[in-house]
């Protein structure tokens, strides 16, 4: 096997237990909701985002898009 082939599975393999395991990070942002004299209120809102999806799927198409670029030249 080539050395396209060898990569373009790894990244196939990657990308399938990205997706499997999914993996959401989560970013958190604070919002002053009220102030009154010394005193305030801030709100804290955690937001998820699906990393282990985005570099999953990423990674599966990159493998198929190498796959079928090293199988060409062949």
């Amino acid at each position: 096997m080539k050395s396209g082939g060898i990569l373009a599975l790894i990244l196939i393999v990657v990308g399938v237990i990205l997706l499997g395991y999914g993996g959401y990070t989560t970013f958190t942002t604070k919002e002053n909701v009220a102030k009154v004299g010394p005193v305030e209120i801030n709100k804290s809102e955690a937001h998820p985002v699906p990393v282990g999806l985005i570099v999953g799927g990423l990674c599966i198409i990159g493998g198929i898009i190498v796959f079928v670029s090293s199988s060409r030249k062949a």
